[in-house]
Protein backbone atom coordinates (compact mmCIF):
# COMPACT_ATOMS: atom_id res chain seq x y z
CA UNK A 1 0.00 0.00 0.00
CA UNK A 2 1.36 3.36 -0.94
CA UNK A 3 1.35 6.03 1.78
CA UNK A 4 -1.58 8.42 1.63
CA UNK A 5 -0.75 11.61 -0.24
CA UNK A 6 -1.15 14.53 2.11
CA UNK A 7 -1.55 18.10 0.81
CA UNK A 8 1.47 20.28 1.32
CA UNK A 9 1.06 22.41 4.44
CA UNK A 10 1.22 26.10 3.63
CA UNK A 11 3.66 28.02 5.74
CA UNK A 12 2.10 30.83 7.81
CA UNK A 13 2.76 34.28 6.48
CA UNK A 14 4.45 36.72 8.80
CA UNK A 15 4.28 40.47 9.21
CA UNK A 16 7.22 40.99 6.83
CA UNK A 17 5.36 39.23 3.99
CA UNK A 18 2.25 41.37 4.52
CA UNK A 19 4.34 44.53 4.84
CA UNK A 20 6.01 43.81 1.49
CA UNK A 21 2.93 42.50 -0.34
CA UNK A 22 0.44 45.31 0.31
CA UNK A 23 2.57 48.29 -0.90
CA UNK A 24 3.78 46.34 -3.91
CA UNK A 25 0.22 45.50 -4.98
CA UNK A 26 -0.99 49.07 -4.47
CA UNK A 27 1.86 50.54 -6.57
CA UNK A 28 1.45 47.92 -9.29
CA UNK A 29 -2.34 48.48 -9.41
CA UNK A 30 -1.89 52.23 -9.88
CA UNK A 31 0.57 51.59 -12.72
CA UNK A 32 -1.33 48.76 -14.43
CA UNK A 33 -4.88 50.21 -14.56
CA UNK A 34 -4.14 52.87 -17.25
CA UNK A 35 -2.05 50.36 -19.20
CA UNK A 36 -4.88 47.80 -19.16
CA UNK A 37 -7.46 50.37 -20.26
CA UNK A 38 -5.21 51.50 -23.11
CA UNK A 39 -4.58 47.85 -24.02
CA UNK A 40 -8.32 47.08 -24.17
CA UNK A 41 -8.95 50.16 -26.32
CA UNK A 42 -6.17 49.26 -28.73
CA UNK A 43 -7.38 45.65 -28.88
CA UNK A 44 -10.92 46.80 -29.71
CA UNK A 45 -9.65 49.12 -32.46
CA UNK A 46 -7.39 46.39 -33.84
CA UNK A 47 -10.22 43.82 -33.94
CA UNK A 48 -12.53 46.29 -35.65
CA UNK A 49 -9.88 47.29 -38.19
CA UNK A 50 -9.00 43.67 -38.89
CA UNK A 51 -12.62 42.57 -39.30
CA UNK A 52 -13.78 45.47 -41.46
CA UNK A 53 -10.71 46.45 -43.49
CA UNK A 54 -7.62 44.29 -43.26
CA UNK A 55 -9.19 40.85 -43.67
CA UNK A 56 -11.31 41.69 -46.77
CA UNK A 57 -8.47 43.74 -48.26
CA UNK A 58 -5.93 40.99 -47.62
CA UNK A 59 -8.25 38.42 -49.18
CA UNK A 60 -8.79 40.51 -52.29
CA UNK A 61 -5.17 41.63 -52.71
CA UNK A 62 -3.20 38.62 -51.47
CA UNK A 63 -5.12 35.39 -50.91
CA UNK A 64 -7.11 35.24 -54.14
CA UNK A 65 -4.25 36.35 -56.48
CA UNK A 66 -1.68 34.11 -54.80
CA UNK A 67 -4.07 31.16 -54.83
CA UNK A 68 -4.68 31.60 -58.54
CA UNK A 69 -0.96 32.09 -59.18
CA UNK A 70 -0.11 28.94 -57.21
CA UNK A 71 -2.73 26.77 -58.89
CA UNK A 72 -2.50 28.09 -62.45
CA UNK A 73 1.19 29.02 -62.80
CA UNK A 74 3.55 27.83 -60.07
CA UNK A 75 2.23 24.28 -59.70
CA UNK A 76 2.49 23.41 -63.43
CA UNK A 77 5.88 25.13 -63.65
CA UNK A 78 7.12 23.25 -60.59
CA UNK A 79 6.01 19.92 -62.01
CA UNK A 80 7.66 20.65 -65.33
CA UNK A 81 10.87 21.83 -63.66
CA UNK A 82 10.91 18.73 -61.48
CA UNK A 83 10.62 16.47 -64.51
CA UNK A 84 13.35 18.39 -66.35
CA UNK A 85 15.68 18.13 -63.36
CA UNK A 86 14.89 14.43 -63.02
CA UNK A 87 15.70 13.62 -66.64
CA UNK A 88 18.48 16.15 -67.32
CA UNK A 89 20.37 16.27 -64.00
CA UNK A 90 19.52 13.49 -61.57
CA UNK A 91 19.52 10.55 -63.96
CA UNK A 92 22.86 11.51 -65.67
CA UNK A 93 24.43 12.26 -62.27
CA UNK A 94 23.40 8.86 -60.86
CA UNK A 95 24.73 7.08 -63.93
CA UNK A 96 28.03 8.99 -63.83
CA UNK A 97 28.46 8.36 -60.09
CA UNK A 98 27.75 4.67 -60.45
CA UNK A 99 29.83 3.88 -63.53
CA UNK A 100 32.49 6.63 -63.63
CA UNK A 101 33.29 7.19 -59.94
CA UNK A 102 32.27 4.25 -57.77
CA UNK A 103 33.44 1.42 -60.03
CA UNK A 104 36.97 2.84 -60.72
CA UNK A 105 37.41 3.88 -57.10
CA UNK A 106 36.46 0.41 -55.92
CA UNK A 107 38.95 -1.19 -58.29
CA UNK A 108 41.74 1.23 -57.25
CA UNK A 109 41.04 0.68 -53.53
CA UNK A 110 41.12 -3.06 -53.92
CA UNK A 111 44.34 -3.34 -55.92
CA UNK A 112 46.32 -0.29 -54.65
CA UNK A 113 45.42 -0.31 -50.93
CA UNK A 114 43.86 -3.54 -49.71
CA UNK A 115 46.17 -5.96 -51.52
CA UNK A 116 49.47 -4.18 -50.50
CA UNK A 117 48.24 -3.78 -46.91
CA UNK A 118 47.39 -7.48 -46.70
CA UNK A 119 50.81 -8.44 -48.05
CA UNK A 120 52.55 -6.05 -45.60
CA UNK A 121 50.65 -7.50 -42.64
CA UNK A 122 51.30 -11.11 -43.56
CA UNK A 123 54.92 -10.73 -44.67
CA UNK A 124 56.32 -8.04 -42.31
CA UNK A 125 54.19 -6.99 -39.35
CA UNK A 126 52.97 -10.39 -38.16
CA UNK A 127 56.51 -11.93 -37.85
CA UNK A 128 57.84 -8.79 -36.11
CA UNK A 129 54.88 -8.57 -33.71
CA UNK A 130 56.55 -10.52 -30.82
CA UNK A 131 59.58 -8.24 -30.62
CA UNK A 132 57.46 -5.11 -30.90
CA UNK A 133 55.23 -6.34 -28.05
CA UNK A 134 58.26 -6.93 -25.77
CA UNK A 135 59.66 -3.48 -26.54
CA UNK A 136 56.30 -1.79 -25.93
CA UNK A 137 55.89 -3.57 -22.59
CA UNK A 138 59.35 -2.68 -21.20
CA UNK A 139 59.72 0.76 -22.77
CA UNK A 140 56.15 2.10 -22.46
CA UNK A 141 53.86 0.08 -20.18
CA UNK A 142 56.23 -0.51 -17.22
CA UNK A 143 57.43 3.16 -17.05
CA UNK A 144 53.86 4.39 -17.39
CA UNK A 145 52.69 2.19 -14.48
CA UNK A 146 55.58 3.39 -12.31
CA UNK A 147 54.89 7.03 -13.09
CA UNK A 148 51.17 6.53 -12.38
CA UNK A 149 51.79 4.78 -9.05
CA UNK A 150 54.58 6.92 -7.60
CA UNK A 151 54.05 10.34 -9.25
CA UNK A 152 50.54 10.98 -10.58
CA UNK A 153 48.54 9.37 -7.76
CA UNK A 154 50.29 11.34 -4.92
CA UNK A 155 50.14 14.56 -6.94
CA UNK A 156 46.45 13.99 -7.65
CA UNK A 157 45.66 13.37 -3.98
CA UNK A 158 47.52 16.52 -2.92
CA UNK A 159 45.78 18.56 -5.61
CA UNK A 160 42.38 17.20 -4.56
CA UNK A 161 43.07 18.14 -0.93
CA UNK A 162 44.15 21.64 -1.91
CA UNK A 163 41.08 22.12 -4.14
CA UNK A 164 38.77 20.91 -1.39
CA UNK A 165 40.38 23.09 1.28
CA UNK A 166 40.95 26.26 -0.76
CA UNK A 167 38.05 26.17 -3.27
CA UNK A 168 35.21 23.78 -2.42
CA UNK A 169 34.81 24.62 1.27
CA UNK A 170 34.81 28.44 0.73
CA UNK A 171 32.39 28.10 -2.19
CA UNK A 172 30.00 25.92 -0.17
CA UNK A 173 30.16 28.37 2.73
CA UNK A 174 29.54 31.33 0.41
CA UNK A 175 26.59 29.54 -1.23
CA UNK A 176 25.05 28.41 2.05
CA UNK A 177 25.30 31.65 4.02
CA UNK A 178 25.26 34.38 1.34
CA UNK A 179 24.00 33.38 -2.12
CA UNK A 180 21.19 31.03 -1.07
CA UNK A 181 19.55 33.51 1.37
CA UNK A 182 19.97 36.30 -1.17
CA UNK A 183 18.45 34.13 -3.90
CA UNK A 184 15.50 33.18 -1.69
CA UNK A 185 14.87 36.85 -0.92
CA UNK A 186 15.00 37.83 -4.60
CA UNK A 187 12.75 34.89 -5.52
CA UNK A 188 10.26 35.93 -2.85
CA UNK A 189 10.27 39.51 -4.11
CA UNK A 190 9.87 38.33 -7.71
CA UNK A 191 6.93 36.08 -6.77
CA UNK A 192 5.25 38.94 -4.94
CA UNK A 193 5.73 41.31 -7.88
CA UNK A 194 4.39 38.69 -10.33
CA UNK A 195 1.38 37.99 -8.10
CA UNK A 196 0.77 41.72 -7.74
CA UNK A 197 0.87 42.17 -11.52
CA UNK A 198 -1.58 39.27 -11.99
CA UNK A 199 -4.04 40.66 -9.42
CA UNK A 200 -3.65 44.21 -10.75
CA UNK A 201 -4.22 43.01 -14.35
CA UNK A 202 -7.46 41.29 -13.36
CA UNK A 203 -8.65 44.30 -11.34
CA UNK A 204 -7.70 46.61 -14.22
CA UNK A 205 -9.75 44.40 -16.54
CA UNK A 206 -12.80 44.86 -14.33
CA UNK A 207 -12.19 48.62 -14.19
CA UNK A 208 -11.68 48.80 -17.96
CA UNK A 209 -14.88 46.87 -18.69
CA UNK A 210 -16.83 49.03 -16.23
CA UNK A 211 -15.43 52.18 -17.86
CA UNK A 212 -16.32 50.81 -21.30
CA UNK A 213 -19.89 50.10 -20.23
CA UNK A 214 -20.14 53.59 -18.73
CA UNK A 215 -18.88 55.20 -21.96
CA UNK A 216 -21.26 53.04 -23.99
CA UNK A 217 -24.21 54.08 -21.79
CA UNK A 218 -23.22 57.75 -22.00
CA UNK A 219 -22.88 57.60 -25.80
CA UNK A 220 -26.25 55.87 -26.08
CA UNK A 221 -27.95 58.45 -23.89
CA UNK A 222 -26.34 61.46 -25.59
CA UNK A 223 -26.12 60.28 -29.20
CA UNK A 224 -27.87 56.98 -29.85
CA UNK A 225 -31.22 57.63 -28.20
CA UNK A 226 -31.69 61.15 -29.75
CA UNK A 227 -30.60 59.80 -33.13
CA UNK A 228 -33.11 56.93 -32.90
CA UNK A 229 -35.87 59.35 -31.84
CA UNK A 230 -34.99 61.74 -34.69
CA UNK A 231 -34.98 58.86 -37.19
CA UNK A 232 -38.32 57.45 -36.02
CA UNK A 233 -40.10 60.74 -35.35
CA UNK A 234 -38.76 62.96 -38.15
CA UNK A 235 -36.98 61.05 -40.90
CA UNK A 236 -39.46 58.18 -41.18
CA UNK A 237 -42.61 60.40 -41.52
CA UNK A 238 -40.78 62.69 -43.94
CA UNK A 239 -39.67 59.68 -45.97
CA UNK A 240 -43.21 58.30 -46.07
CA UNK A 241 -44.59 61.72 -47.06
CA UNK A 242 -41.99 62.09 -49.80
CA UNK A 243 -42.71 58.58 -51.03
CA UNK A 244 -46.51 58.99 -51.05
CA UNK A 245 -46.81 62.66 -52.06
CA UNK A 246 -43.84 63.14 -54.40
CA UNK A 247 -42.23 59.93 -55.59
CA UNK A 248 -45.31 57.87 -56.41
CA UNK A 249 -47.20 60.66 -58.29
CA UNK A 250 -44.07 61.54 -60.22
CA UNK A 251 -43.44 57.87 -61.03
CA UNK A 252 -47.05 57.37 -62.15
CA UNK A 253 -46.89 60.53 -64.28
CA UNK A 254 -43.66 59.41 -65.95
CA UNK A 255 -45.11 55.96 -66.60
CA UNK A 256 -48.28 57.50 -68.07
CA UNK A 257 -46.23 59.83 -70.29
CA UNK A 258 -44.05 56.96 -71.49
CA UNK A 259 -47.11 54.84 -72.23
CA UNK A 260 -48.71 57.69 -74.21
CA UNK A 261 -45.47 58.25 -76.09
CA UNK A 262 -45.20 54.54 -76.98
CA UNK A 263 -48.83 54.50 -78.20
CA UNK A 264 -48.27 57.63 -80.27
CA UNK A 265 -45.10 56.17 -81.78
CA UNK A 266 -46.78 52.87 -82.53
CA UNK A 267 -49.66 54.68 -84.28
CA UNK A 268 -47.26 56.81 -86.28
CA UNK A 269 -45.34 53.73 -87.41
CA UNK A 270 -48.50 51.87 -88.38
Amino acid sequence: MEPEMRPARREPEGCLVAAVRLPVRIVVLVVVVPVRMLWDLLALCARTLHRTVLRPLGRCLLVIPFTWLWRAVLTPLGRGAGRLVQYLVVAPAVWGWRYLVVAPARWLWRYLVVAPARWLWRGVLAPAGAGIAWLVRHLVVVPALWGWRWVLVPVGRGTAWLLRTLVAVPLVTLWRWVLAPLGRGLAFLGREVAAAFAVAWRVAGYVSRAAGRAVKWALWQTVGRPARWFYRSVCTPLGHFARDAVWRPARDAVRAALSAARRTLRRALL
